[in-house]
């Protein structure tokens, strides 16, 4: 068993590594294969169908201990400790709080307090733990009897279980590594220009390590912008990748679509962002920008951050010359997005991701679409595995578009 030192309303770990409340779902997940000697046995749950609907689970099953993570932001909400003590505990409180410690329909006695909560069951139901009604000041005197056993603990921050909510990520998360709050796509009428970003970063003050705090700041990028250009908004990427072949040209005009490319175009991977990057091998400008949603059951799950996007559509409404202002978001499906776009004329490209070392991809295949300069690769629950943006990049010559795009959007899906 793991000896670990708990911190209500902050964290669970040792002098080698933590878990921190608010954590990434990543970063958890990269503690857990960096000691996968000690912890063993680590099964990830989650809603197949439907999964913004309950928590994504990290389950240590032979340590007894379970990390849940909001199904939204992906960050570390309560963590939960199964043991078993025996002994005897005497708990002071009022007397509303002691009858509200029982829950019939499971048999146990719980215990909260401000970021920790203990629950407990005892040997016999025939003894019931005892206390002293007006024991001193309108407080009871709660004895629990020799055999009670505690039987899980959760630590997670307020003070109701209920209603707790994963906090902002907390400072010793960060690691030198810049995180996208929202990414917002910039368009006109025709279709998207760019993205802007809003970033986090855990900044200093000047020549004082104590004065460490989250900055925020925005960033913009655009179709047409060159290497330097990205490189001075959002820093080195984590990671440079040279295509081998595009299988992604479902908007390229059709007598285009077989001529092989001379050279490889390369991606900027920015995978604290959820934001690929990808410059054209010639000109190195900026050509396509593709965002992730990393749902689990997709096959490049926990490979980027969760990218929380915003696309704004103009959506006219019968033949008149009314519109309506709408928006796309990273928790759209698929059904939503073709009833505000229509239906795309051509058929799905078929991903099957499967590698060389594993021919069978467990996931299933995905399948991709284009509406609008954009390409939406659709999961098989209904849910966007990742946005393509493409456009017409602008020359050298050309100035940035203008930072004024489309007005924000009234409504969402």
């Amino acid at each position: 068993m793991l000896d670990l030192e708990v911190v209500p309303e902050r964290s669970l770990g040792n002098e080698q590594w933590e878990f921190a409340l608010g954590m990434p779902l990543a970063q958890a997940i990269s503690i857990l294969q960096k000691h996968c000697r000690i912890i063993k046995n680590v099964q990830v749950l989650y809603s197949e169908q439907t999964p913004l609907s309950h928590d994504l689970i990290l389950n240590l099953t032979q340590d007894g201990i379970k990390l849940l993570f909001d199904a939204t932001n992906q960050r570390l909400k309560v963590k939960v400790v199964y043991f078993e003590l025996n002994g005897y505990e005497r708990k002071t409180a009022t007397e509303q709080q002691i009858l509200e410690m029982y829950n019939a329909a499971e048999q146990l006695f719980h215990l909260n307090f401000r970021g920790l909560s203990f629950s407990f069951q005892l040997d016999s139901w025939n003894e019931a733990p005892k206390y002293e009604p007006n024991f001193a000041l309108g407080l009871a005197s709660l004895q629990i009897p020799h055999g009670a056993m505690v039987k899980r603990m959760h630590i997670y921050t307020g003070n109701n279980l209920q209603e707790t909510r994963a906090p902002v990520m907390p400072l010793a998360c960060f690691l030198g590594n810049i995180y996208a709050e929202c990414v917002d796509v910039l368009r006109d009428r025709v279709g998207p220009l760019g993205l802007k970003l809003r970033l986090l970063t855990a900044g200093c003050g000047p020549g004082v390590m104590t004065d460490a705090k989250v900055r925020s700041l925005e960033r913009s990028i655009y179709f047409g912008d060159s290497c330097q250009d990205v490189l001075g908004a959002l820093g080195s990427p984590h990671k440079v990748f040279y295509k081998s072949e595009d299988k992604m040209k479902i908007h390229s005009p059709s007598p285009h679509k077989q001529v092989p490319s001379k050279c490889n175009d390369y991606f900027f991977n920015y995978f604290t962002l959820g934001v690929d990057i990808l410059f054209d091998s010639t000109t190195h400008l900026v050509k396509k920008f593709v965002l992730h949603t990393n749902y689990p059951g997709h096959y490049n799950f926990n490979i980027y951050h969760r990218c929380d996007f915003k696309i704004p559509l103009v959506i006219k409404k019968g033949t008149d010359s009314q519109t309506e202002d709408c928006t796309l978001t990273t928790y759209s499906k698929w059904d939503q997005i073709q009833e505000l776009l229509g239906h795309p004329m051509e058929k799905p490209v078929v991903l099957h991701r499967s590698s060389s070392a594993n021919n069978t991809n467990p996931f299933g295949s995905t399948f991709c679409f284009g509406l609008q300069r954009m390409i939406f690769e659709v999961m098989q629950n209904n849910h966007i595995a990742s946005v393509t943006l493409y456009g017409a990049p602008r020359t050298t010559s050309q100035a940035r578009p203008d930072t004024a795009c489309l007005p924000g959007p009234t409504g969402s899906l």
